[in-house]
């Protein structure tokens, strides 16, 4: 079984998380800047064996699009056409940063680390990639 790669993009940063290899548990991996995010990608496939990748799927609150939906489907076309043997799960990402920004101020952290953006991101695509994980168990 291979890992699932978590996936929060954004239009400057996106937030990059993994699995274990029994897709048991996610883990934060990291933050990259969206414009070098499909050269990371393919640096990581290199060394990890990666199952599918799981993306933050960006909604309102009744359930429609927002302004970063065409942004991420469009990153999602380009991912299943470099990579069509792996194959790709959307997850609601609704709330995602707002618990993410909550975990963070509760994990202790110091204020000048609690104000860094990519470790929100980073946090977005863990949860995100544990609530597929929790999906499918």
């Amino acid at each position: 079984m291979g890992k699932a790669l978590g996936i929060d993009y954004g239009t400057k940063r996106t937030g990059i998380a993994i699995t274990d290899a029994l897709q048991l548990v996610s883990s934060g991996l990291t933050t990259v800047a969206t414009h070098t995010l499909e050269d990371f990608i393919e640096e990581l496939l290199l060394q990890e064996n990666i199952e599918c990748f799981v993306i933050g799927d960006p909604k309102n609150l009744d359930g429609s699009k927002t302004d970063s939906t065409g942004h991420v489907y469009g990153f999602v076309k380009r991912l299943t056409k470099l990579y069509p043997e792996i194959c790709v799960h959307m997850i609601d990402e609704r709330f995602t940063s707002k618990i993410a920004s909550r975990s963070i101020l509760a994990s202790g952290l110091k204020k000048s680390k609690r104000r860094d953006k990519s470790l929100v991101d980073e946090v977005s695509a863990t949860i995100i990639l544990q609530s597929y994980l929790d999906s499918i168990s």
